[in-house]
């Protein structure tokens, strides 16, 4: 499999692009940004840092082991109930790779929050949105990548992408 290698340049590059289709593109705005652990992280605290809003974390690690948070509070944002109004949330992580990470998160918040609910279908894509670096588009994710800097197909041409972070401590 061959790696291709990223700089901090690099993800610097590709959060102003994805910022660029927040704002020009969709004219969206977030009212606060989800960084998943580990590898978006990063380029959510960059997001929130030039939008100006709070950050959250949220802990999916499928491909390390199933280490998974549930946080209710946040798929009632994005619902919103009786007495207040849905909050535009984006998720960021790295790379939708496979795909169920994404599809842990919208399987978790519509079970734990009004599961039988039909409005479910509005909220993704209106009110929650994900930003990753890079999107495989062959991925079996059910959550669509409103926001990347990067298309690939890996079952087109599998690739390993190395992110700064990951191995800042070869070089």
């Amino acid at each position: 499999m061959k790696k291709i290698y990223h700089t901090w340049q690099d993800v610097e590059s590709q959060t102003q692009e994805i910022l660029h289709q927040i704002f020009i593109k969709d004219n969206w705005r977030p009212d606060y940004v989800v960084g998943l652990t580990r590898g978006g992280l990063v380029p959510a605290n960059l997001i929130s840092q030039y939008i100006g809003c709070r950050m959250e974390t949220l802990k999916v690690s499928l491909r390390d082991g199933t280490e998974c948070e549930s946080n209710l509070w946040m798929a009632e944002d994005a619902f919103g109930h009786e007495m207040y109004e849905p909050k535009n949330i984006l998720i960021v992580d790295d790379i939708n790779d496979t795909g169920a990470t994404l599809n842990y998160i919208r399987e978790d918040w519509m079970s734990s929050c009004f599961p039988k609910d039909k409005r479910w279908k509005e909220v993704w894509g209106n009110n929650v949105r994900v930003a990753c670096l890079y999107d495989n588009e062959s991925s079996k994710s059910k959550l669509d990548v409103a926001y990347s800097a990067v298309t690939i197909n890996k079952a087109d041409k599998d690739v390993w992408i190395v992110f700064p972070w990951e191995a800042w401590w070869q070089k």
